[in-house]
């Protein structure tokens, strides 16, 4: 497992991203292209330098942040298709596009020879659920200035990832949900870091019913993070953290069986995978 995330991060670490002039034969020439840092790979993150004097940026057909100097994040969903075209306006209006491949995802997938045991949710659940899930899809609208999106992510909690981000059960070829984030063992009160700058967007002090003590932090860029099934959070709404500083600590919390930390990641409605941002665990 260390092996193969390390690789990863090794294929996928950062290079520094060309200037916005560079020079041809000698003469200083405005960079009329994309450049792109990452790999392109579903549930995975690009970074990147829109073409000079771009004044909109977007991802078929879907808006793009583009901050002042240039700087855009994108990322793909876990079930993404394979092709998606980058579109970039100039203050001419002229576009210039640039076509992305798509890499598949490689995902834990355990295939079961036995029906899927129905589910049923009672009139009680969901008189509970609903409210949560509002304030979850409320929280993911708030659009903050952080610039955390630009920092290399580190791991919030240290320890055995005991669940991958696309794992999945298939039962007689019927698949069922797939884990939308990755969960670190560790014990009830370890402390849980930020693991870049953002602000907080959703506090949930009385726990929910599924995820428990809840926190989610938007980074900017349309990236956030969640931090499900906490023994407590230490921050409320509408604080900025900054990266490394505590913002709550490892519990059980909701559907749990048992302490670890579920950090998952979305880009605007992407579900991304966070380990290839943060790297290799430490050891």
């Amino acid at each position: 497992m260390a092996l193969v995330a390390a690789a990863h991060a090794q294929e996928t670490a950062p290079r520094p991203l060309p200037p916005e002039v560079v020079q041809r034969d000698g003469q200083p020439v405005a960079r009329a292209d994309f450049a792109l840092q990452g790999r392109a790979v579903q549930g995975g993150v690009l970074t990147g330098l829109a073409p000079a004097r771009t004044v909109a940026l977007s991802l078929d057909g879907m808006p793009v942040p583009l901050a002042a100097d240039g700087r855009f994040l994108i990322a793909f969903d876990r079930d993404a298709a394979p092709q998606a075209t980058l579109r970039a306006t100039r203050a001419d209006g002229s576009d210039i596009l640039h076509r992305l491949t798509i890499a598949p995802g490689v995902w834990r997938i355990e295939r079961i020879d036995a029906p899927m045991r129905p589910t049923r949710s009672t009139a009680a659940f969901l008189a509970l659920r609903a409210p949560e899930l509002e304030r979850i899809a409320a929280a993911r609208t708030i659009r903050s200035d952080s610039q955390g999106w630009r920092q290399s992510f580190l791991w919030p909690v240290r320890g055995r990832i005991s669940g991958l981000f696309g794992a999945q059960r298939v039962y007689r070829g019927e698949p069922a949900a797939y884990h939308g984030g990755v969960d670190i063992a560790a014990a009830t009160g370890t402390p849980v870091r930020a693991p870049a700058d953002g602000v907080v967007i959703l506090a949930a002090q009385a726990p929910f019913t599924l995820e428990g003590h809840l926190l989610m932090i938007d980074h900017g860029a349309g990236l956030n993070s969640a931090f499900l099934h906490l023994s407590r959070i230490d921050v409320t709404e509408g604080t900025q953290v900054r990266q490394g500083q505590v913002i709550g600590a490892v519990g059980a919390t909701g559907r749990a069986t048992g302490p670890h930390l579920h950090w998952g990641m979305k880009w605007n409605d992407a579900r991304i995978d966070p380990l290839p941002l943060a790297g290799p665990m430490p050891r």
